[in-house]
């Protein structure tokens, strides 16, 4: 039971996002976000351009509450807009301009129109982008035509979740042309990505490792001249208590010799 009311509730913001989508068509529009709250449903609607949306004293806003209501049974919806601020980063609105641009243009130009575009996204600060173009262009032969440049993730859990992906089409003369386009923002943490730290030596730390290293070696070279200094003086005590009693050993001889004498005198 609990399941079929999640499901249900999911059906229904589909349902409600889908119907948005439809009524703002070539105004940015983007995507919505659903979210309850005690007075009823609040619908963030994500868009590059919010005054087209509200509309001249809000009549646009005011008739898609009423409509929202009707259609889907709503308590009491309250309808906020949020601006996007890059609007090159988000692909549903980039995949929407490139099908506005061919609409207004033909397909003659696809080329220069898809090339234009991801040079757009990446100079906004994109790590890749894919603009696929299916249809029946610039010849009466369907083709898919791919664009691509930069750094794009195509499997794995980054290219499920991490990965923006949009999807829209183009009514042109010659057919319905679909528009698929995938943006790797430049926010997105990679997995297999790696930081080597390095210890960054700047010109104060460097001032300080050689001001200490010269503290120290001025240290070593103390130590080394009081360590000689200590061995000269040992060595001078040692001299001159050398010539202290060899100075004794002579004064003694010549005591021993004049006694000697003195003895020989009395015989």
């Amino acid at each position: 039971m609990i399941e079929r009311k999640f499901v249900a509730q999911r059906m229904k913001e589909f349902g409600i996002e889908e119907f948005i989508g439809e009524k703002l068509k070539n105004v940015g529009y983007s995507g919505i976000k659903l979210q309850k709250t005690p007075l009823g449903e609040k619908i963030i609607i994500f868009a590059s351009r919010p005054g087209l949306i509200v509309g001249r004293k809000g009549e646009n806003i005011q008739k898609l509450t009423r409509t929202l209501k009707e259609q889907f049974e709503l308590e009491n919806p309250q309808i906020e807009i949020s601006e996007i601020d890059n609007i090159n980063l988000d692909p549903k609105i980039v995949a929407e301009k490139i099908a506005l641009t061919m609409e207004r243009f033909g397909s003659s130009k696809f080329k220069a129109i898809g090339h234009k575009t991801m040079s757009e996204v990446l100079a906004s600060g994109a790590l890749g982008v894919e603009i696929l173009i299916s249809g029946k262009v610039p010849s009466s032969r369907a083709k898919r035509w791919r664009f691509y440049m930069g750094y794009l993730k195509k499997c794995g859990d980054i290219a499920i979740s991490g990965v923006k992906v949009a999807y829209t089409a183009a009514k042109l003369k010659t057919g319905v042309v679909g528009i698929q386009v995938r943006i790797m923002p430049s926010d997105l943490i990679l997995p297999d990505k790696i930081k080597v730290l390095e210890e960054a030596i700047t010109e104060e730390t460097s001032e300080e490792i050689s001001e200490e290293e010269i503290k120290k070696d001025i240290k070593k070279a103390e130590k080394g001249s009081k360590a000689k200094e200590e061995k000269k003086t040992k060595k001078s005590e040692k001299e001159e208590k050398e010539e202290i009693s060899e100075d004794l050993e002579e004064e003694i001889e010549e005591l021993v010799t004049e006694i000697d004498d003195i003895d020989e005198e009395l015989i």
